[in-house]
């Protein structure tokens, strides 16, 4: 089995070392070290975008990802790109909208997340990064809404570093924990990218 040791590597190198190691060597089974579960996640979604089974080991420094090279066609990932005809990506970077007041700034963000599905199909990808985690997060006033646009097929792509930086990985309730390569993958694809 090859062994991968990605621990104290900060996001995506986890994701792309195991990246590296499969597209230059293709072993059968590959164990990944890392250090915190939002790069367990993360390398576990990518073993299953590329046709691997993902497993995940609790170890005494952190997690094991096994990935084991499985029958199963490659599961989606940021890369499928079907359904509408222009792609637009939202990036939140904040839980406020603009500058000035903040309990105005809050509200103004959950009425922009509400109303979000007035773009349509061509609402492709929701990404939250930095403070706009909290948006995702047991206790969030736009979390019934999310989870809308979630069930409506909606993928919403949330920042694993920027949960673990505050605290909050265990706390999230919606979308899929996601690092920047993932997010990168996603500009490049998408026609369109507004950041708020």
């Amino acid at each position: 089995m090859k062994e991968i040791d990605a621990r104290q590597r900060a996001c995506p190198t986890p994701v792309l070392m195991t990246k590296e190691t499969i597209e230059a060597e293709a072993p059968e089974a590959i164990r990944v070290r890392v250090d915190n579960e939002a790069a367990s996640q993360n390398v576990s979604r990518f073993f299953r975008s590329r046709a691997y089974e993902a497993r995940v080991e609790t170890s005494a420094d952190g997690f094991e990802v096994i990935g084991t090279r499985g029958e199963a066609e490659p599961g989606p990932g940021p890369q499928a790109a079907a359904g509408p005809e222009k792609k637009i990506m939202v990036m939140i970077t904040t839980d406020r909208m603009g500058s000035g007041d903040d309990t105005l700034g809050a509200k103004l963000m959950g009425n922009f997340v509400r109303t979000l599905g007035e773009m349509g199909p061509d609402l492709w990808r929701l990404v939250l990064v930095n403070n706009g985690v909290r948006l995702a997060v047991e206790g969030a006033d736009v979390l019934p809404a999310l989870r809308d646009l979630e069930s409506a097929g909606l993928q919403i792509l949330v920042c694993g570093t920027c949960l673990d930086h505050y605290g909050l990985l265990n706390q999230k309730r919606v979308g899929e924990t996601t690092n920047m390569l993932d997010i990168v993958t996603a500009m490049q694809l998408s026609d369109q990218v507004i950041n708020i």
